[in-house]
């Protein structure tokens, strides 16, 4: 008889009257990809299906929005109070539990930070006011209140009609229910406000009234922010006093943190890669401490070994995955069978989160099924198998190496150097990418596990091409950094950013960096964790972090410094960071002129003058190498080229293309 590896991570629970096969829960995520009416498509269904197929004990629909009228803070969010959506959370529930998982909905409301009730020249809030768009904000009156209580529950018994058996109430993050717990967001003077009894007395109601319609049977679950992460917001003192108010009240208390609509907070609330694992398990142990009710973690858990230790050593009752969730869907199943070394963990690079924000998708930057979970689910084999050649090892090329392989086609993987990675293993040496490298890890482990015929120190030339008689080459021949055009780039004191990532160890006290976009950035911030004086220069007018780190910039929010294609999140994550190392700065509108044994001659808005530095780095761009690609072209029948070496990009659109164009392979 087998024995499993993490028992505690796979006995089941019991909350409420509901049982739940592990201790792993996929935690509320909305998905954007909405009708015109606001519900759910059917690639959305099967985004939730993906992870109930993946052994997740429960798996959450996100942003169940319970007042239409007045709730939405944007428009891809769902209709709870719409009877016309029954069909659709009808299908996703049951998409959820016919593979064993346990269909959740979290109930939610905007409250103050609603934009669509704002369309009316003014929000509800707590208090009166003004917010800082510029929007009135009018005080609700008892009426509007227990209308919004009303409104909790009716949404729950809508949810629980649709066969959904897990109802999670947001009291986080910054939406209603926690502008009424927070003492630094309620500032009412009635029975709503002031005491932490009264700033509970919304929340608590909620519960009751959900409970009574409901039904006593399904179990609640709340999300609570443990500490908010403001300077004038509560600790973890404060959010253990909440946590006892709700203890016995409700089944299941969800232990995040943060704030969603302040960036300083929200980057705690979505841990960093700049964060340690599991940085937020910490408050949901202060506050099981404390209470009876079950508790559980969330936040940067990607390792099933990390997660068994949570749970057998009592931090919590149960782990809550949201990003990891994306990067691997499979985890629970992995664990279980004991797969866990082809678990794909999370970068914490933030590209779900911006494709979302800009496009309203999400796509994972390593995991090409996310966005595409119908499509795939669905896809057909091919129609004929292909002998394929491979031309480069890096991101592009390894996945579309995995997937001929899967599609049953013929592979071989010829790669230049002599291992597989690409330029990315440059970054080995670098703490907060460790990620990046267990994924390249991962990925060559698998090449070297599936029947792909590997060369290594071997580049596709035109020659070696013609004698494998290959029906199909795709080239992924990746980029080259350019070295920019001035006057001593070729001094021994200048390096270009992937030798500095390879070496850092060449790099001197002070360092003048050419180019602020994300590798520029990323650079400058591993260097000045490691002690050293850093300076940013970038010609456009703002970068990622300019308004943080301004110099002679002009001060501009955003990541308008950032690439195309890079994720905007993430430069939110630099901007935090970057308040926390003070010898980084950032000067924008300013081109080098000269690299001197002294360091850097630029020109800025200031003039001309001279940055001192001992090292001068560039991370200017990449050259694709087209001509190498081109030079494949005619050694096949049908030639594809993908990846950097097409248009230098992101892992996102190198992991997307390989995928797809190896898909396309033998359907023709």
């Amino acid at each position: 008889m087998s024995e499993l590896k993490y028992p505690h991570l796979f006995k089941p629970i019991a909350l409420g009257k509901t049982w739940f096969k592990n201790r792993i829960f996929s935690s509320p995520q909305d998905n954007p990809e909405l009708t015109a009416d606001r519900f759910l498509t059917r690639d959305a269904m099967a985004f939730y299906e993906t992870k109930a197929r993946g052994g997740f004990a429960s798996v959450c629909v996100g942003d169940f929005m319970v007042d239409s009228r007045a709730g939405h803070s944007h428009p891809y969010q769902l209709r709870g109070d719409d009877v016309l959506g029954k069909a659709s959370m009808f299908r996703t529930a049951n998409s959820i539990t016919r593979h064993g998982a346990v269909a959740g909905v979290e109930l939610n409301h905007a409250g103050v930070n609603s934009n669509m009730g704002a369309r009316e020249g003014f929000v509800y809030g707590l208090t009166d006011g003004v917010r800082a768009d510029g929007v009135e904000i009018r005080a609700m009156d008892e009426e509007w209140i227990e209308r919004l209580i009303g409104c909790f529950a009716d949404a729950a018994a809508f949810a629980r009609q649709c066969g959904f058996g897990l109802i999670t109430l947001h009291g986080g993050h910054g939406w209603l229910l926690h502008q009424f717990m927070s003492p630094r967001e309620n500032r009412r003077a009635d029975r709503w406000g002031g005491s932490l009894e009264n700033r509970m007395r919304f929340p608590l109601a909620v519960i009751e009234a959900v409970r009574r319609r409901a039904g006593a049977a399904i179990p609640i679950e709340i999300r609570l922010s443990g500490a908010e992460f403001l300077p004038d917001g509560y600790d973890i003192d404060e959010g253990v006093r909440m946590a006892k108010l709700l203890d016995g009240k409700v089944d299941l208390i969800h232990v995040s943190v943060g704030h969603h609509e302040i960036d300083s907070a929200s980057m705690h609330t979505h841990p960093t890669m700049f964060m340690e694992d599991g940085c937020n398990v910490k408050y949901a142990a202060e506050i099981k401490r404390h209470v009876k009710t079950p508790v559980a973690a969330v936040g940067a858990l990607t390792d099933p070994a990390h997660m068994e230790e949570i749970i057998a050593s009592g931090q919590a009752d149960i782990v809550q995955l949201g990003r990891q969730s994306l990067a691997d869907p499979e985890l629970p199943n992995k664990a279980r069978t004991g797969r866990e070394d082809d678990i794909n963990k999370c970068l914490r690079c933030f590209t779900c989160f911006s494709c979302s924000t800009l496009g309203g998708i999400f796509y994972c930057a390593t995991n090409p099924l996310i966005g595409n979970e119908l499509d795939c689910t669905h896809g057909a084999p091919p129609a004929k198998a292909k002998r394929v050649l491979v031309a480069g090892g890096g991101i592009g090329g390894m996945q579309a190496a995995l997937t001929l392989a899967e599609m049953g086609h013929s592979v071989v993987l010829c790669e230049k150097t002599g291992r597989l990675g690409g330029v990315l293993r440059c970054e080995a040496k670098i703490p907060f990418k460790k990620k990046l490298e267990d994924y390249l890890n991962l990925q060559e482990r698998r090449v070297y596990r599936s029947p792909i015929e590997v060369r290594l120190n071997t580049e596709a030339t035109p020659e070696l091409a013609r004698s494998l008689r290959p029906d199909v080459i795709i080239a992924a021949l990746g980029s080259r950094p350019v070295k920019p055009p001035i006057r001593g780039i070729d001094s021994p004191n200048v390096f270009g950013a992937e030798e500095i990532y390879l070496a850092p160890e060449k790099a001197g006290k002070s360092c003048a960096i050419l180019g602020g976009g994300l590798v520029g950035l990323e650079l400058g911030v591993f260097l000045a964790m490691e002690g050293r004086s850093v300076t940013v220069v970038e010609m456009l007018p703002s970068t990622v972090a300019s308004e943080i780190k301004g110099g002679t910039s002009e001060r501009m929010s955003g990541a308008a410094g950032l690439a195309a294609g890079d994720p905007i999140v993430q430069g939110v994550a630099l901007r935090e960071k970057l308040k926390t190392l003070p010898d980084m700065r950032i000067i924008c509108s300013t081109r080098a002129l000269e690299a001197t044994d002294r360091g850097l001659v630029v020109e800025g808005p200031e003039g001309v003058y001279e940055l001192e530095a001992d090292t001068v780095i560039y991370a200017a761009g990449q050259r694709p190498l087209r001509e190498e690609a081109e030079a494949l072209m005619g050694c096949a029948p049908e030639f594809y080229a993908l990846g950097d070496c097409v248009t230098p990009n992101n892992i996102l659109a190198a992991t997307q293309a390989a995928f797809h164009i190896a898909r396309d392979v033998g359907r023709r």
